[in-house]
């Protein structure tokens, strides 16, 4: 009887095996499978032509400004409030799921089963409002980005695509979405892998990280394609040579984790808790947003433009090219990019934080000058980035991948670890994800969308 087990046990196994080799041809054949598959290529395509033509849209946009304030150097005073009160009191009115930076509606979306809600803040009216009206913010002077509005574009890509095609797995499609647009717009592709697990998911599930790599993959190649292979800030040569050097790590986390936890705290704060007398001025969101409009233009005349954009420039000149950048520029760029996001008005903080940062860091030059500026001034890039969304490892690959420097690997995780744990301190709840909490389903809003 026992000779015989071995026997049941080979033909079973064939049996299962012809089994799992059936259903895998029927899968593989199933016509339903590969019209999804192409519709998901499609939406991955999509993303990455969305994030080179905005990425275009943006640069001519900043340089239209730059123009105007060489020109006319006195006119910012009256154009920005002007434009922050048009801005926000547009999006207020009409989209209000396309004011600040865009990852936080995404996190809002996944946390919801609602379909009307998650249309709302990810529908096409949402993504072409977010693309003109964070576009116009560079145009008037603010200081944003538009890698925060390419996550939304992404993420609204894939939710189309979903809807058109019936494709399950929604959450999962929305999370490879926002994935391929920080990928793209960094063309950093392990970067956007990193963020969605830590950032916007908070966890590595199922299959989702296939969906996750297969769209950064595809829409990071339509970059490639289209603009060549490029570090979004060139190549950086940073060492640390000396054990002296490693003083920095700890500084750099302890200034950058502090500067940090105080803009995301102060943004929470004036977004979601603001103090009576901000709540009062909130109520017109144009009028709020002239004011805030109004000190960030006084602050882009007196650092000649500085203080306005996405940072980009000065960052690279610090980061690449080592060159001191003046001591006013960080305190000044912080708080111009807190104003901005608190003002409603459409626009990302990533690019306006790595240049914060950047800016902190070459006011230590002075004092460790035993130590590469270069150096000095990625570390604090790091930590600073790290404590305003407390994600260090996306902190980390993002600016490697950025600056193609990967000598100074340990050093930057040490930082950005630091810096992240004392923003904690300072402010237990990531940033994104607070904000999140401002974007809550009103059953006005789903009404009006049952009736359409």
């Amino acid at each position: 009887m026992d000779s015989k087990l071995p026997t049941v046990r080979k033909v079973t196994h064939r049996r299962d095996l012809h089994l799992r080799l059936r259903r895998y041809r029927h899968v593989s054949l199933s016509r339903r499978v590969w019209q999804r598959r192409i519709i998901f290529l499609t939406g991955a395509i999509l993303i990455g032509l969305a994030a080179v033509g905005f990425a275009e849209l943006a640069d001519k946009s900043q340089d239209l400004y730059y123009e105007i304030l060489k020109r006319w150097q006195w006119l910012p005073i009256l154009m920005t409030p002007l434009g922050f009160a048009v801005l926000a009191y547009i999006t207020a009115r009409w989209f209000p799921a396309a004011a600040g930076s865009g990852i936080p509606q995404v996190i809002a979306t996944r946390k919801s089963k609602n379909f009307a809600f998650r249309n709302r803040l990810l529908g096409w009216p949402t993504m072409i409002a977010k693309v003109i009206m964070t576009s116009l913010a560079l145009v008037v002077g603010g200081s944003v980005g538009r890698e925060g509005p390419t996550v939304q574009i992404g993420a609204s890509v894939m939710h189309a695509v979903a809807g058109f095609a019936g494709i399950g797995r929604h959450n999962g499609l929305v999370l490879a979405g926002s994935a391929a647009g920080i990928a793209a717009a960094f063309n950093a592709p392990i970067a956007g892998i990193l963020f969605a697990i830590e950032e916007l998911a908070k966890s590595y599930a199922g299959r989702i990280n296939e969906l996750v790599i297969a769209s950064v993959a595809i829409s990071g190649g339509v970059g490639w394609l289209l603009i060549g292979d490029y570090a979004y800030f060139g190549e950086v040569s940073a060492k640390m040579i000396n054990p002296a050097d490693w003083v920095a790590v700890p500084i750099c986390a302890v200034v950058g984790g502090i500067m940090g936890g105080i803009f995301s705290r102060s943004l929470v704060t004036l977004t979601l808790r603001p103090p009576p007398f901000v709540k009062s001025l909130r109520r017109n969101p144009a009028l709020f947003a002239a004011i805030c409009g109004l000190i960030v233009a006084v602050l882009s005349i007196a650092t000649a433009g500085y203080a306005s954009g996405n940072g980009y420039h000065e960052t690279r000149a610090g980061l690449v090219l080592g060159e001191h950048i003046p001591y006013w520029y960080g305190p000044s760029k912080l708080i111009t990019t807190l104003l901005s996001s608190a003002s409603g008005i459409p626009g990302g903080l990533f690019s306006p934080s790595l240049a914060v940062g950047t800016g902190l860091g070459s006011m230590l030059t002075p004092i460790f000058t035993f130590i590469d500026p270069r150096a000095l001034m990625l570390l604090m890039t790091v930590g600073y980035f790290a404590a305003v969304v407390q994600a260090p490892l996306t902190a980390v690959v993002i600016v490697m991948e950025m600056t193609t420097d990967s000598s100074m690997v340990i050093p930057l995780m040490a930082t950005a670890l630091l810096a992240a744990g004392i923003s904690r301190l300072i402010h237990r709840e990531p940033l994104y994800h607070a904000l999140s909490h401002g974007y809550v389903p009103s059953a006005l809003d789903i009404k009006n969308d049952e009736k359409k």
